[in-house]
């Protein structure tokens, strides 16, 4: 299994990471006990995933918690990336003054006493602007040892390039997949930088697994689609099948991201251990690049000068 260097860290990581949106979480993703959790983080570090992104808003400080439960006889044997700005509380607070405070309580809830890096939460564009003094704050808690890396986590090319021009980071979070390919304009820049990539939302929130369509109909989070974003991406999901020659087009997505030698690591949500077997496969998949250049093709063609919503 191949690894990479993370983020300044010293670790060196899988490019298959775990996405803990889903631990603990029966609000979107149905039910799973905290043993359920715990069992399938400790089956992902025994196959080889050791990067586990999170955050206190996932299931109201859960994530961190069932994480912080199964992985605390072996810390130094992961990455723990979590995020600021979005409290367990389920409040939203980016003042510098709380970021000590919030990085305790993450901590608390990981029982550990460092976070290998941590990220601001989509922040506002005047901090990624670098018109505040997070960075000089985060930049002290590296140097106590509290944080080993930092960065942000964020969704737009606009946003990538300003943090780019702006902001001393070692770890940029980004929406990257199949039908948000933007971003990948500046994965030299960012590189040359030293910064780690980490893609998320790699699967589009589950229409690049080929499962939905047409008729498929939506509950919680992914209620946010009207009728014709749904018959939009459910048209792009058939012509990626007929492009790749099957249903499901999972790895294929996941290939697409990794094709990209500046990503460092990928974080599919994994919400049980049939998800997570299958992603481990996918970690070994070489998209051919004939399949990658029609991907691009597809998204020049019927994407770009309409950005899909997300």
């Amino acid at each position: 299994m191949k690894t990479i260097n993370y983020a300044k860290t010293g670790k060196k990581i899988h490019r298959i990471g775990f996405g803990a949106w889903q631990l603990g979480n029966t609000e979107f993703w149905g039910h799973m006990s905290v043993e359920e959790g715990i069992e399938l983080v400790d089956e992902a570090i025994k196959k080889g995933i050791n990067l586990f992104d999170t955050a206190p808003g996932y299931a109201s400080g859960l994530s961190e918690t069932i994480l912080g439960l199964a992985i605390k006889d072996r810390r130094e044997k992961v990455v723990i990336n979590t995020k600021f700005g979005h409290t367990a509380e389920g409040e939203t607070d980016f003042s510098v003054f709380s970021l000590r405070d919030q990085i305790q309580s993450s901590l608390g809830r990981l029982q550990t006493d460092y976070l290998d890096s941590i990220v601001l939460h989509n922040p506002s564009m005047d901090i990624l602007e670098g018109k505040s003094t997070h960075v000089q704050e985060l930049k002290k808690l590296k140097e106590e040892g509290l944080i080993r890396s930092f960065g942000v986590s964020i969704d737009t090319f606009e946003e990538f390039d300003t943090v780019l021009k702006n902001l001393d980071i070692d770890v940029v979070e980004i929406l990257f997949n199949v039908f948000f390919q933007e971003p990948a304009s500046l994965f030299e820049k960012a590189s040359q930088k030293g910064i780690s990539i980490i893609a998320k939302v790699p699967l589009d929130s589950g229409w690049l697994s080929g499962k939905y369509d047409e008729e498929s109909e939506f509950e919680g989070i992914r209620s946010r689609w009207d009728d014709q974003t749904i018959t939009r991406r459910a048209s792009l999901v058939k012509d990626l099948k007929a492009m790749v020659r099957a249903d499901d087009l999972t790895k294929y997505a996941i290939g697409f991201i990794l094709s990209y030698p500046e990503v460092t690591a990928v974080i599919p949500g994994i919400r049980n251990l049939e998800q997570l077997k299958s992603h481990l496969k996918n970690g070994d998949y070489i998209l051919p690049q004939g399949i990658k250049e029609k991907m691009q093709d597809l998204y020049k063609q019927k994407i770009q000068k309409d950005p899909l919503p997300w």
